[in-house]
């Protein structure tokens, strides 16, 4: 059973823990599934996520941003998602090319075409079957954040947090069929009920 998962959202917005319970969830019943993530997921995209987030004293041009998150992106479409799909697993990935699209399109103010193009050259044209967008008050989401080291995204202005979950906002008005939207300040227990209650139709409907 084939099925495609992504969680998307600003920072502080619980993607990580969710994609961790629903993957804890299908494989308590024995539906096959692979949990992954953006940037990496693959040694070569672990070492470039890892200079993408942490780089220390140098410019990283928006431009740049966009053909390295991609370079990760296009290995680990190739080398792990497209052949776990193919061998009729579940696959969740915590971020993926709708990361790019607002991060370094509606938050870098890159061209939104020349980056949708990008994005799906490196993703060839694959796209989730569902994206969870776990939303948040963008001071609330920084804030959670604070008691623990920042990344170089996570030290951007209040603004570009702003701008990200702006585009956000319009990349789910655009797709509803695709996009769940929920409001990640609610408790981890609800948000989790709510995505298992949109998985588990996705899986009734696949099995038929």
């Amino acid at each position: 059973m084939s099925l495609f998962i992504t969680f998307e959202g600003g920072e502080g917005g619980g993607k990580s823990v969710q994609a961790k319970a629903l993957f804890r969830r299908l494989s308590d019943l024995a539906v096959p599934v692979l949990l992954t993530h953006e940037p990496g997921g693959t040694p070569f995209g672990e070492r470039l996520g890892r200079w993408l987030k942490w780089a220390k004293g140098a410019e990283i041009s928006p431009l740049t941003e966009l053909m390295l998150f991609n370079a990760c992106r296009a290995q680990l479409v190739a080398e792990v998602i497209k052949p776990n799909l193919k061998s009729g697993k579940a696959v969740i990935s915590d971020r993926y090319a709708d990361s790019t699209t607002v991060y370094q399109g509606y938050g870098r103010g890159l061209d939104l075409a020349m980056v949708k193009a990008t994005n799906k050259a490196a993703t060839q044209g694959l796209k989730p079957d569902l994206t969870v967008l776990l939303d948040i008050a963008v001071e609330k989401g920084l804030a959670r954040k604070l008691a623990r080291k920042q990344d170089r995204f996570e030290q951007e202005a209040s603004i570009f947090h702003h701008r990200v979950k702006e585009g956000y906002l319009k990349l789910a008005a655009a797709e509803p069929r695709r996009w769940l939207v929920i409001d990640a300040s609610r408790s981890r227990q609800e948000v989790a009920d709510i995505i298992w209650q949109r998985v588990s139709r996705l899986i009734s409907k696949r099995r038929g």
